[in-house]
């Protein structure tokens, strides 16, 4: 049986930059950096100051990156394209949402001092390609995100989202993430809606939403008591592909953001677990005046929008491992998985061992032997054929223990007239992009 999803990317450019490399003016140059408001938000050169991300892996599950960008080249390894079983380093056609993350994380810029085309806030890492298709094909994240652990990946950005239940694959595969401990961030989706967008929603994935440049939350960040962070996430200038550059609004370019942020403190902090990563992000999120003195996390705000500099220098206790996230149950991941070490377990009986049909033989044995006993014994006890005392209907019967709606049955969603509500047309689909106001629209536009 195999687990399949249909993949959504969580963010869309608003204006494409037409900007050709060595035919634009130095002032259109400056420009593109200019234009990284967050950056200036984060008081980027103060933290560069303190960590660039040197000698962090983040992959980025997602379109294959193009390497060769001048602001990634470099800074890009080969990966692997789930899509041709190639490398993900060179973009597949026009899609350059890969490309745009990356960049957002690891970008370098280029020229002089590197002072011309997009920087990102880890600008040392190195960005690991997991492609993937985000168009119509149903495509599952449970061996790509298994693929990036086992690569050398410590943070891993999914700036995609879902409106279906999660597969015990992709959950086994997060679990896997979180015991190779590997922090996994993820998009909480643009529909403004409180609908459980995934991955976000998966237990033990950040969940992150997007703020405009006033640090408030974004009409259609998507919310729910998952969310945990808040990144920028309105007017964002990052690499492209058919054009050197894109302009876009999502909560994709948030998530980017936060991952970055989650390699310089993996850099800085290299004995700090995963969570508590995520909790040294949580303890120093700031808040907007009027949030401030409410119970945390808040639906929409979470702990507050990331605030890089402060997470990298605060004396903050180190905390539980897990931080934030939820504890982990021993063995969650045990199950057959698709990493590499998962081998080539199946769902049939040519998977199991000789010591499991043994066992599963053994133990039919034992209790035909017991029902043996327990009629003989009750023949002795009642005569020839008798029933036993009770009459029928005893326990264990229908709607007794074990019946239907016991304990542990899980609802993914409440009941809805549609029969399959989450595979709806949805605004974030692919090139879909709602319009900022025209107040915040950059000069130009």
């Amino acid at each position: 049986m195999s687990f399949t999803r249909t993949l959504r990317a969580v963010g869309g450019a608003v204006v494409a930059g037409a900007l050709l490399f060595g035919t634009a003016p130095v002032a259109s140059a400056d420009q593109i950096r200019h234009d990284q408001w967050p950056l200036r938000s984060f008081g980027a050169d103060d933290v560069w100051k303190v960590s660039t991300g040197k000698g962090v892996t983040v992959a980025v599950i997602d379109d294959p990156v193009d390497g060769s960008h001048p602001d990634l080249k470099g800074s890009v390894l080969p990966g692997k394209s789930f899509l041709d079983g190639g490398t993900a380093d060179s973009p597949d056609g026009k899609n350059e949402h890969g490309t745009a993350m990356a960049s957002l994380i690891a970008g370098h810029g280029h020229g002089p001092g590197g002072s011309d085309g997009v920087k990102g806030l880890a600008p040392d890492a190195k960005i690991l390609p997991v492609g993937i298709d985000l168009g119509d094909k149903e495509e599952s994240y449970a061996e790509p995100l298994r693929y990036a652990v086992d690569h050398g990946a410590k943070v891993v950005n999914m700036s995609f989202e879902d409106y279906s239940d999660t597969s015990p694959a992709e959950q086994e595969a997060v679990d896997y993430a979180r015991e190779h401990d590997v922090l996994v961030v993820a998009a909480s989706g643009n529909t403004g809606s409180a609908l459980p967008h995934l991955p976000a929603a998966v237990p033990g994935v950040l969940a992150v939403g997007a703020v405009d440049i006033d640090l408030k939350v974004w009409k259609f960040s998507s919310y729910g008591p998952h969310i945990k962070l808040l990144a920028p996430g309105l007017h964002i200038r990052s690499a492209g592909v058919e054009t050197p550059y894109r302009l876009a609004n999502g909560t994709s370019d948030s998530t980017a953001y936060v991952s970055a942020a989650a390699a310089l403190l993996r850099s800085k902090f290299p004995d700090l677990t995963a969570g508590q990563i995520a909790n040294r992000l949580v303890k120093t999120a700031g808040l907007p005046d009027d949030m401030k003195g409410k119970k945390l996390p808040d639906p929409h705000y979470g702990y507050g929008f990331i605030r890089p500099s402060k997470a990298l220098t605060a004396n903050i206790p180190a905390g539980s491992k897990d931080g934030p996230l939820p504890a982990l149950s021993e063995g969650s991941s045990k199950a057959p998985g698709m990493g590499k070490d998962a081998g080539n377990a199946a769902e049939s009986d040519e998977g199991m061992s000789t010591g499991v049909i043994i066992g599963i033989v053994g133990g039919v044995v034992g209790l035909l032997v017991v029902v043996l006993i327990v009629v003989l014994t009750v023949k002795k006890k009642n005569g020839r054929n008798g029933p036993p005392p009770g009459g029928p209907g005893g326990y264990g019967g229908y709607g007794g223990p074990g019946g239907q709606g016991g304990p542990g049955g899980f609802v993914p969603y409440p009941s809805n007239p549609n029969p399959n509500p989450y595979h709806q047309q949805q605004p974030s689909a692919p090139g879909w992009h709602p319009p900022a106001p025209p107040m915040q629209q950059p000069p130009g536009r």
